[in-house]
């Protein structure tokens, strides 16, 4: 099986603060392991190049990690909530 997995699949964090999502590529032998990280909506929760959180405003969000070749992806639900 070839493809990408991320997690944890849901993640809660307050404004403010950071939670790490980690992605992992199969097969384990993929010569290409790179992914690439976007929130559906960065007024509410970042994520950096390595798959880092932040949370924003209260909300909901989903990030998405993209294979360098684009041809997989993976979500992961982010809830952002008051400090």
């Amino acid at each position: 099986m070839s493809g990408v997995t991320l997690a944890p699949a849901t993640v809660s964090v307050k404004v403010g603060a950071t939670a790490a999502l980690t992605a992992t590529v199969s097969p384990e032998d993929a010569t290409d392991k790179t992914v690439s990280y976007v929130s559906s909506s960065t007024e509410v929760a970042t994520v950096s190049s390595n798959g880092v959180v932040t949370g924003v405003s209260a909300g909901s969000t989903t990030v998405t990690a993209t294979t360098h070749d684009g041809n997989k992806t993976a979500a992961a639900s982010v809830t952002v909530t008051e400090e």
